[in-house]
């Protein structure tokens, strides 16, 4: 079982912490560093004052039978209890020993008479419980008899690690409060700041198919939002309008095949209240053949519609001439035609590439419309021509104008512009839907418009496709 979601204010306000918590401690190692090299600074300042103090003391007040006499005066200048400071003659037994470790003397380059001591003559050194120290050694010469000793000091620094232990717990303890509250402010601000989000999931809540009109405030939104809140409502426009349509589909879906199916049944009805003869009973079933082969159509048209929705067909293409094959969809439909008296005119040139059933499908679909819709005695004109960005096929006829809000709507499922669509095989209200189907597999556009002459024009625009695989027309 997966464990529950963290909150979005819980991981920025985390993230805040982790922020605060680095930032924080780099900036309390960098301080903790500087400080430790400033307190070893002044000690090595301090140890190296001391024993320039020395020097002067030895060199103008004391002789050595005086040092040897006073060592409680030279132990009370160190500068800790744990000190160390030894006075002695080079190679000689030490006359003044201040070590109360009683730790070994290291291995020190003594610092001549005549050259002052300086920070590189000091040696850095650790007691056995680890505590640092700093070592030097430097000669002085007794008074006006000349003689050279040597002093050899250490400061073992247990101040500054106390303080520098007291200084990193402070440390630690401002890291840990600096995440705390950081932790606590940032949920707070970020909990303030998603409250539009959480408005919005409380708006997209009350969304149902019975309320589809709710939108969300994109005004109110804060800037951010403001793109997030558009987008939701453009999809919910979307979807309002695709329910729409889907209820409508649904109800002419309902319409059309009432009626099939009532006749069926009442014939079939009429048929079984009394004896029929053979030839009877024949005419009955070659009825119903009818009506079931109208209700397999639309099953079909409707299986194809839905195929091409989802993008499931796959089409193979080919090049196609476009006159040889405007001029066979006429020759096909002239039978019909010339019962209301329309002829064709045929003017086209090139080639497309498109699948040769569907792309013959599609023109035939139009064509049949066009037929349907022309004043009796006209023509309806097929043209078509090849150009740079793929192919164009004009299919128009002189029928009734269409107003401008029904030119669109002439594609949607089970329109019609009127009831005369139940005399040919594409009589459903599905054609031009069909057409349109099959423009989109083929990434080509099918549109209509009414132009200031009187004719009413269908245009088909094949792409420059590629050819999978290209079959010779």
């Amino acid at each position: 079982m997966k464990g529950h979601a963290r909150s979005l204010a819980v991981r920025i306000a985390l993230s805040f912490a982790v922020i605060v918590c680095a930032v924080v401690g780099m900036v309390g190692a960098a301080l903790y560093h500087a400080t430790n090299r400033a307190l070893s600074t002044r000690a090595d300042y301090q140890l190296i004052a001391r024993v320039e103090h020395f020097r002067s003391l030895l060199h103008d007040l004391y002789t050595i039978t005086e040092i040897e006499a006073r060592p409680r005066l030279f132990e009370t200048m160190l500068g800790d209890s744990q000190d160390v400071i030894v006075f002695r003659r080079p190679g000689s037994t030490p006359f003044i020993n201040v070590n109360p470790a009683h730790m070994a003397l290291p291995p020190l380059s003594v610092v001549p008479v005549a050259r002052r001591v300086g920070l590189d003559a000091l040696y850095e050194g650790k007691r056995p419980d680890g505590v640092r120290m700093r070592w030097v050694a430097a000669q002085a010469r007794i008074g006006n008899s000349g003689e050279v000793v040597e002093i050899i000091a250490a400061h073992v620094m247990t101040q500054e690690a106390r303080v520098l232990s007291v200084y990193l717990m402070r440390v630690w303890i401002t890291v840990l409060c600096a995440v705390l509250l950081t932790l606590a402010l940032a949920y707070w601000v970020t909990s303030r700041g998603l409250m539009p989000l959480r408005l919005m999931a409380g708006k997209a809540a009350e969304i149902s198919p019975n309320r589809m009109s709710t939108r969300l405030e994109v005004a109110r939104a804060p800037a951010e939002l403001q793109g997030l809140a558009a987008s939701f409502n453009a999809m919910l426009d979307r979807l309002e309008h695709g329910y729409a349509r889907l209820l409508q589909f649904s109800a002419d879906l309902a319409h059309e095949v009432r009626t099939p199916i009532g006749v069926l049944i009442g014939e079939t009805q009429v048929a079984l209240a009394h004896e029929r003869s053979a030839p009877e009973y024949r005419g009955v079933l070659e009825s119903n053949l009818e009506e079931l082969e109208r209700l397999a159509r639309i099953a079909r048209n409707i299986l194809f519609l839905a195929q091409a929705d989802h993008g499931q067909k796959h089409i193979d293409r080919e090049r196609i001439d476009i006159r040889r094959e405007l001029d066979a969809v006429a020759e096909y439909f002239e039978g019909i035609a010339d019962e209301r008296g329309i002829t064709f005119e045929v003017e086209a040139g090139g080639e497309l590439v498109a699948n040769a059933i569907m792309c013959r499908r599609a023109i035939s679909n139009v064509v049949v419309n066009a037929v349907r819709y022309a004043q009796a005695g006209t023509v309806v004109r097929m043209r078509g021509h090849e150009d740079a960005d793929g192919a164009c096929i004009v299919i128009g006829n002189r029928g009734p104008r269409i107003a401008r809000d029904e030119l669109a709507r002439l594609f949607d499922r089970f329109y019609r512009g009127d009831a005369a669509r139940s005399e040919s095989t594409e009589s459903s209200g599905l054609g031009l839907s069909i057409v349109q189907a099959i423009m989109r597999l083929h990434d080509g556009r099918v549109s209509a418009q009414c132009t200031p002459d009187g004719w009413v024009e269908f245009t088909l625009r094949f792409p420059c496709g590629v050819q999978s695989p290209v079959v010779p027309a």
